[in-house]
C-alpha cells in the first residue's frame, strides 16, 4: 500500500456539512486491491487480538461486531484502515467515530475519510493505521502502545486546555463561531466587528492593571487588608537576611511561595525550622526574584470562582495523596492510584496522573518516609504541597455551602482587584461560616483561574462555569456574527463578488471580500493573489473592522480544506460548466455540482440560496437545499421561474431589456441593462447574468432597489473594479481586451461579445492550462478559431506538469480543425509577444488577450498605453 496524500479538512466539505474536522487520505492499495480480508489467512484473528475494542464497531451491519463480521466476510483494506484510524484515536483519549471509504475511478485508489479531534493526532492516525494494517497482513509484531502514547502526546500539545476548551464548547452550543489565533490558548469568538478575544480564562475585558495586582501577591494582600478582608500575616523576602527577619516577625510554621508564581510552582508549606526555611527560599527563588513568606494557616484549601463580579462556583481542593494499607509501599500506592480510570495523561480525564517530583520527595522526607516506605493502614500520605489538579489533586464541589457573607466578600474582592474572572484561594476550616468567625484567610487572588476543578469535580455537582463567561462577553442582544455572502460557480464568481461588495459598500457597510486576484477590505487591497480558499475567508472574518463579508469560494479550497466558515447567510452559485474536470477525482459535472453544493449546504436555514435557473446543475442543488431559494434567469418564461413565482417565490429576471426583481406576480424593475456599464450596453450576456445574481442577492439582504440601481450605475468594468474581466483599453488606432476566460463557456461568452464589436481585424492571444483535460484545451482552441482572424499562442506559463510543446500542439489541433488556414503565430515570451502586438497592430484592429496568457497582462497593456499618452 502507498499513501498518495493526506488532506486535513477543517470546515464544511464534500463529505459532510456538519462534520467539519475530517482527514482525507488518498490510498493506493496496489496488489491488495485483489486481496480482500477474507483471503488473507488469519487476518481476522490478528486484528481482533491486536485491537480487541474493534468489537464495538457496528459498521454496516448495525450491531456490535458488525465490522469484524465484514472482515470475516471480506472487505477491502481501505475500509479496514478507516476503522483502525478511528479506534486508535479513541484509545488515545479522542473518541470520534465518523468514517467513509470510497473507491475512485482509478482502480485500487481509495479515499479514506475519518473524523479527528486534534489535527496532528489525526494525521498521525492516518499514517499509523496503514502501518498497523501492513503489519497485520504480514503477520508481524506491532507496538500499538507506542502509537497510542504518541497520539496522547500530540493531543496534549495541540488541544485547548480544559478551561479554554470549556468556553469554546459553550460558544459552539450557542452557535457562536470561533477561531484559534495561535498554537496556544488565544481564541477569537465571533466574526469581524462582532468578535471578542480571550486567552485561557482572561478576556479582552480583563484589566491589565488587575492582572498586575493579582500577580503581585504582596500588593494584593495590602489592598485586601485595607478593605477589611482577612489575609494571612506575612512579608516579602529577596535575601536570606530577609528570611531570618521573617522567621522572627511571623514565626513558624511558614509558607514560602514566589511573589508572581502560579499553579503552586516553587511553593513549600509547613516549614518548621531554619534549614527547611533556607531550602524553601532557594526553591522559590527558581521561579521569582522576590518571595512571599506567610504564616502557615491550618485548615482546608478552597477555591472560589467569581465571574463578572458574581460568585459562580466553589471547591474544596485536596492535594494529591494516597492512603496507606499497611502492605504496599508509597510508590506502589501511587501506581495503584494512577490506575483509577478517572486519572489520565495531561487533561484527558477528570483527574491527572500523580507524578513524583522534588515536592513529593520533600514532603515524604519531612515525615521520614521514602517511596519505599510502607505507610500504616488508613494513614493519608500527602504527595504535593498544593492542591492543583494539574499535579494530581482532587476537588469537591461546595458551591451550595458557601455562607452569604463569604459570597459577598468574594464578589467584593473581584471588584477590589478589578478582575472580570478571578479565582480566590481561601484557607479555612469551612466556608459555611464567615471567615471572620472561623479564622479563615484569603491566601491569593488569581487571574486566569483554571475551570477544571469546577467543570468536573472528583465529588459533587459539576458546574458549567463557562456559561457565565459567554453571558458576560455576549449579553442578550449582542450578535457574534456578521453577514456572510459566499459566491461560487464556474464562471462569473469574481465579478459577481466584486459587484455585491460594491453595492454593500455603497450602502454604508465596511465590506471585506476575497477574490481570485486578492483580499480587500473596503477599497484597500491587503493581499494579492488567488485568495478564494478557506484561509483567505478566515483572514476577512478575523478582521475586526469588517461589517459584511463577501467571499468568492472556489472548488480548490473546498476540496483541499473545506470552507473557511461554518455558516453563511446567502450562498450564490453563478453556474456550473465544464472546467477543472479530471482533477482531484472531480471527473463529471455531477461531481463538480457536489463540490459547489457545499456552499448551499452551509447556508443557514433562514438564509438564501441564489441559483441560476438557466443551469440544470444549479437546479439539482436546489433539490437538496435546506434553506430559502431564489432564482435568477435570462428568461422570464423559464418554467422554473414561472413555477417559483406561482408559489410566491423571489427571482431576478432579464425582461424587455431590464434587470427586474419578480416577487410572486409583482415585478420591480431595477434598471435598464443599457444603463449598467458592466453589461457593455447590454451586449454581454454573461455580464447580465452576473448583474442579476448580485442584484437578487443584495435585494434579499434588504437593500432598496433605488440604492442597488445607483451602485449598478457606478460599477465600471475596468482594471480597478474588475481586473482581468472584460477590461478594454483604447489606444489611438486599436483596442485591447484582457479577460480571464479560461474554459469553453468563458470563451463562448467572449465570442458572443466580439460579434458585436466592429474591427478591421480580430487578433486573439491564447494559451492552454496544463491541468485541464485534452478535450477542454482543444475545445477552447476551436472556439478561438471561430472568433479570431489570427491567433497568437503564448504558452509562457500554466504548464502544470505538462511540456510546453504538448499544450501548443493541442491548441494548434483545435484551431486547425475549425479553420485549417487560420494564421497562427507562436511566441512564448510574454514581454516580446506584447511588444509585437502593440507595435504591429493595424488601425481599427481589436486584440483580445485571454486567460491571462501574458503574465501581468493588464500591467503591460497599461505600460504601453501610458507610453502612447506620453507621446501626445
Amino acid at each position: 500500500m502507498k499513501i498518495l496524500g493526506i488532506q486535513v479538512l477543517r470546515g464544511p466539505n464534500i463529505w459532510s456539512i456538519n462534520r467539519k474536522k475530517l482527514i482525507q487520505m488518498r490510498l493506493d492499495l496496489e496488489e491488495l486491491e485483489q486481496r480482500p480480508t477474507n483471503v488473507i489467512e488469519g487476518f481476522r484473528e490478528r486484528i481482533e487480538k491486536l485491537i480487541p475494542s474493534l468489537q464495538t464497531h457496528r459498521c454496516s451491519k448495525g450491531a456490535p461486531g458488525g465490522f469484524l463480521t465484514r472482515v470475516e466476510e471480506g472487505t477491502w483494506m481501505g475500509h479496514v484502515i478507516e476503522h483502525i484510524a478511528l479506534e486508535i484515536q479513541t484509545l488515545a483519549g479522542m473518541d470520534t467515530g465518523f468514517g467513509r471509504t470510497r473507491q475512485t475511478k482509478t482502480e485500487g485508489i481509495y479515499n479514506v475519510v475519518f473524523s479527528y479531534l486534534e489535527e496532528k493526532a489525526g494525521v498521525y492516525a492516518a499514517e499509523a493505521s496503514v502501518n498497523i494494517a501492513e503489519a497485520l497482513i504480514n503477520d508481524k509484531e506491532y507496538d500499538l502502545e507506542h502509537d497510542i502514547q504518541r497520539m496522547r502526546e500530540l493531543r496534549e500539545s495541540e488541544r485547548l486546555g480544559p478551561s479554554t476548551g470549556s468556553i469554546v464548547d459553550e460558544a459552539i452550543a450557542r452557535d457562536i463561531p470561533w477561531i484559534r489565533l495561535n498554537k496556544s490558548s488565544l481564541v477569537q469568538l465571533g466574526y469581524g466587528k462582532n468578535q471578542v478575544r480571550f486567552r485561557a480564562t482572561m478576556t479582552e475585558r480583563t484589566s491589565s492593571i488587575a492582572v498586575d495586582i493579582a500577580g503581585n501577591k504582596d500588593e494584593t494582600k495590602r489592598l485586601l487588608s485595607d478593605a477589611a478582608i482577612p489575609v494571612a500575616k506575612g512579608v516579602t523576602a529577596s535575601s536570606l537576611d530577609d528570611v531570618h527577619d521573617a522567621i522572627k516577625r511571623v514565626g513558624f510554621p511558614l509558607v514560602f511561595k514566589p511573589l508572581d508564581g502560579n499553579h503552586g510552582k516553587g511553593a513549600t508549606i509547613n516549614v518548621k525550622n531554619e534549614d527547611e526555611a533556607i531550602a524553601a527560599f532557594h526553591y522559590a527563588k527558581e521561579y521569582s526574584r522576590r518571595i512571599i513568606i506567610e504564616r502557615f494557616i491550618t485548615g482546608h484549601d478552597f477555591r472560589v470562582l467569581v465571574i463578572d463580579h458574581k460568585m459562580v462556583a466553589a471547591a474544596l481542593r485536596v492535594p494529591a495523596h494516597v492512603k496507606g494499607d499497611g502492605k504496599s509501599t508509597v510508590q506502589e500506592l501511587i501506581d495503584t492510584e494512577n490506575e483509577d480510570p478517572r486519572r489520565g495523561y495531561g487533561h484527558e480525564n477528570v483527574l491527572t496522573e500523580i507524578t513524583v517530583d522534588r515536592d513529593t520527595e520533600d514532603l515524604l522526607e519531612k515525615k521520614g518516609y521514602t517511596l519505599e516506605t510502607v505507610a500504616p493502614k488508613g494513614e493519608i500520605v500527602y504527595l504535593k504541597s498544593t492542591a492543583n489538579l494539574s499535579t494530581g489533586g482532587t476537588s469537591i464541589d461546595v458551591t451550595d455551602q458557601v455562607h452569604p457573607q463569604n459570597v459577598f466578600n468574594c464578589e467584593r474582592i473581584s471588584r477590589i482587584v478589578g478582575l472580570d474572572i478571578c479565582g480566590i484561594d481561601i484557607m479555612a476550616q469551612n466556608l459555611t461560616e464567615p471567615l471572620t468567625e472561623n479564622g479563615g484567610v484569603v491566601l491569593e487572588v488569581n487571574a486566569a483561574p483554571g475551570f477544571r476543578m469546577h467543570l468536573a469535580p472528583s465529588e459533587g455537582l459539576p458546574r458549567n462555569v463557562a456559561a457565565p463567561v459567554i453571558d458576560m462577553l455576549y449579553p442578550p442582544g449582542k450578535s457574534a456574527r456578521i453577514p456572510i455572502i459566499a459566491v461560487t460557480g464556474t464562471n462569473g464568481k469574481t465579478t459577481t463578488t466584486r459587484l455585491i461588495a460594491h453595492i454593500v459598500k455603497n450602502n454604508g457597510s465596511r465590506v471585506g471580500f476575497t477574490t481570485s486576484d486578492g483580499i480587500y477590505v473596503q477599497n484597500t487591497l491587503l493581499m494579492k493573489g488567488d485568495t478564494t480558499g478557506p484561509f483567505s475567508a478566515e483572514f476577512i472574518l478575523k478582521d475586526p473592522t469588517v461589517e459584511v463579508a463577501v467571499l468568492e469560494t472556489a472548488r480548490g479550497g473546498i476540496l483541499r480544506a473545506g470552507l473557511g466558515f461554518n455558516k453563511c447567510d446567502i450562498g450564490v452559485v453563478t453556474n456550473i460548466q465544464e472546467d477543472h474536470l479530471g482533477i482531484s477525482d472531480i471527473d463529471t459535472l455531477d461531481d463538480l455540482t457536489r463540490v459547489k453544493a457545499v456552499i448551499i449546504g452551509a447556508v443557514k436555514r433562514s438564509g438564501w440560496a441564489v441559483l441560476n435557473a438557466d443551469n440544470s446543475y444549479c437546479l439539482k442543488i436546489a433539490q437538496s437545499a435546506d434553506c430559502n431559494i431564489a432564482y435568477f434567469s435570462m428568461d422570464e418564461k423559464n418554467p422554473v421561474i414561472k413555477e417559483h413565482s406561482k408559489k410566491g417565490g423571489i427571482s431576478a429576471i432579464y425582461e424587455n431589456g431590464y434587470i427586474t426583481i419578480k416577487k410572486g406576480d409583482w415585478k420591480i424593475r431595477v434598471e435598464k441593462a443599457t444603463h449598467i456599464p458592466l453589461t457593455f450596453n447590454a451586449s454581454v450576456d454573461f455580464m447580465i447574468q452576473n448583474v442579476l445574481a448580485a442584484t437578487l442577492t443584495t435585494f434579499l439582504w434588504g437593500y432598496k432597489t433605488e440604492d442597488i440601481r445607483m451602485s449598478l450605475e457606478t460599477f465600471i468594468p475596468s482594471a480597478a473594479h474588475t481586473p482581468g474581466r472584460m477590461n478594454v483599453f483604447k489606444f489611438k488606432d486599436f483596442k485591447i481586451l484582457v479577460d480571464f476566460a479560461h474554459n469553453p463557456d468563458g470563451f463562448n461568452g467572449i465570442k458572443a461579445y466580439l460579434q458585436t464589436v466592429a474591427a478591421t481585424e480580430h487578433i486573439g492571444v491564447i494559451s492552454g492550462t496544463g491541468d485541464r483535460r485534452d478535450e477542454d484545451i482543444i475545445e477552447t482552441a476551436r472556439i478561438a478559431a471561430q472568433m479570431f482572424d489570427k491567433v497568437v499562442i503564448c504558452q509562457e506559463k500554466y504548464l502544470r506538469g505538462r511540456k510546453q510543446q504538448e499544450l501548443i500542439d493541442l491548441l494548434v489541433k483545435g484551431l486547425k480543425e475549425v479553420n485549417p488556414n487560420i494564421p497562427i503565430e507562436i511566441n512564448n515570451n510574454g514581454e516580446d509577444c506584447m511588444k509585437n502586438l502593440v507595435n504591429n497592430a493595424k488601425s481599427g484592429s481589436f486584440i483580445t488577450i485571454l486567460s491571462d496568457t501574458i503574465d501581468n497582462a493588464i500591467h503591460k497593456v497599461t505600460y504601453y498605453l501610458d507610453k502612447e499618452l506620453d507621446k501626445k
